[in-house]
């Protein structure tokens, strides 16, 4: 079983170091095992090449002098330049084991691995423009930078740069995952991101980074409706409709059926296409998840599609057009369905759905499901998929060339056969957005909507 990395916020974090302090753990300890940790990464990565570690007054300078330490031990040839002298207890006892000399920052020559231990998680303002610009120098200079927990400059809850950073080739965080490691724009500056597992609580953590679904083969007893039943209401532009409904096909539902269909004559054999009125097909307890929105158009008769599809009971999964219809309606039309929908706005759509709302995405999500009393996901770079009760999940980076018509057609068809196949609303979300960005990687560069569809297979391949 796949299991959801936890991510804590700054506050978090120090409470779950607090806990291990109280069962014992000291400090110094807690540090030793941090950045022994941490100079393993980095000499896995990197190997023995020169090494400059700066260091920083608190406790992420302290981790920095146990990594010097370590590296030195393994024969890399490593030196120490600090901003100033260690403020804490613990980095001043970090200080007192590294045998060696400690270079001023301000001085300090470059080598090839630049290793930032100046400041990690809990940093809120930014860094003297000086040190900002030494910092940069030396990065520069360098063949390869590894930040130690997060690169210095970098707001840890929101993924704000303070001061300007610059590009890691790993960062390496400590103990969990931070929102500004899978938030923009402080995403771009981590480059990889290991986890090096101190021991840290979490597994009541309220933000998990998205994982892979486990999916199950289809048994001797399973049947098409057994699989699950997905329905996608069609529209003004049938293209739209029909890649939602493929995608449901390729990503494992039993029985998709395309409703008011304006159909391409190559729409495949297997989709059953049903036109006229379609409340009475709506009827049809059978249907796992309803798809409205995906080229639904914004006239009446739209309009009218998304009222039947509101009161018909079924899981709904929300997108594109009926977004629009539905912010132009108001969010008490919601109400009915006992947050059984996922809403998919990009972030215009967010905006006229819900409006300005302050705060990272993380806590624009979460307002707006609780808003809106269902599933959000808030679809980006950094996608986000909230829950009413205050979860939400964090998707990894997917490739930038999701940045294309359809492709969030495609997330919805997907969505809906996580739904229809017995996940909750918010789990169905998740397990939607790794396939998506799983397909895209498989389908490589310059990829367009149709091509996910025919890589999604290999992607649900991946989860069984």
């Amino acid at each position: 079983m796949v299991t959801a990395r936890p991510i804590l916020t700054a506050a978090e974090t120090r409470a779950a170091e607090q806990a291990l302090f109280d069962d014992g753990i000291t400090v110094e300890a807690l540090m030793e095992r941090a950045g022994v940790l941490a100079a393993e990464a980095a000499w896995r990565f990197a190997g023995p090449r020169s090494t400059l570690v700066v260091c920083g007054p608190g406790n992420n300078g302290g981790d920095g002098y146990v990594i010097a330490r370590t590296l030195k031990a393994k024969g890399v040839p490593v030196r120490v330049a600090a901003l100033s002298e260690p403020v804490t207890p613990a980095a001043r006892a970090a200080r007192a084991s590294w045998d060696g000399p400690v270079e001023d920052f301000a001085e300090a020559r470059p080598a090839s691995l630049l290793v930032d231990a100046l400041f990690g998680t809990g940093l809120t303002r930014p860094l003297a423009e000086h040190v900002s610009a030494r910092l940069g120098e030396l990065a520069e200079a360098a063949a390869l930078v590894v930040a130690i927990d997060l690169p210095s400059g970098i707001a840890t809850d929101d993924g704000a740069i303070l001061s300007p950073v610059p590009d890691c080739d790993m960062t390496v965080a400590l103990g969990c995952l931070k929102p500004a490691h899978r938030l923009r724009p402080a995403v771009a500056a981590c480059g990889r991101i290991v986890v090096a597992d101190i021991g840290l609580p979490g597994a009541e953590a309220r933000l998990v980074e998205v994982a892979r679904p486990m999916l199950a083969t289809p048994g001797p007893g399973d049947h098409k409706y057994s699989r699950g039943k997905v329905a996608v209401l069609g529209g003004a532009m049938p293209g739209a409709a029909m890649l939602a409904a493929e995608a449901a096909q390729r990503a494992g539902a039993g029985y998709v059926e395309l409703l008011n269909p304006r159909t391409p004559a190559a729409a495949p054999h297997a989709l059953v296409r049903r036109g006229g009125d379609p409340a009475g097909a709506l009827a049809d307890g059978r249907i796992g998840a309803l798809v409205v929105g995906p080229g639904l158009g914004r006239d009446d008769r739209a309009e009218e599609l998304l009222t039947a599809a509101l009161a018909s009971g079924r899981p709904l999964v929300i997108d594109a057009d009926a977004l629009v219809l539905l912010a132009d309606g108001g969010l008490d039309r919601l109400r009915a369905l006992d947050g059984d929908a996922v809403l998919t706005p990009h972030e215009g759509e967010f905006v006229r759905l819900f409006g300005e709302i302050a705060g990272s995405r993380i806590d624009r999500a979460r307002i707006a499901a609780a808003r809106a009393g269902c599933v959000v996901l808030l679809k980006g770079a950094d996608s986000v998929v909230a829950h009413p009760d205050g979860r939400a999940g964090i998707a990894p980076p997917a490739p930038g060339w999701l940045a294309s018509a359809g492709t969030g057609d495609v997330l919805a068809g997907i969505i809906a056969a996580m739904r229809a196949g017995g996940r909750d609303p918010f789990a169905a979300a998740q397990a939607g957005l790794w396939l998506h960005a799983e397909a895209a990687r498989l389908a490589g560069p310059a990829l367009i909507a149709d091509d996910l569809v025919r890589c999604l297979p290999a992607a649900v391949g991946a989860c069984l």
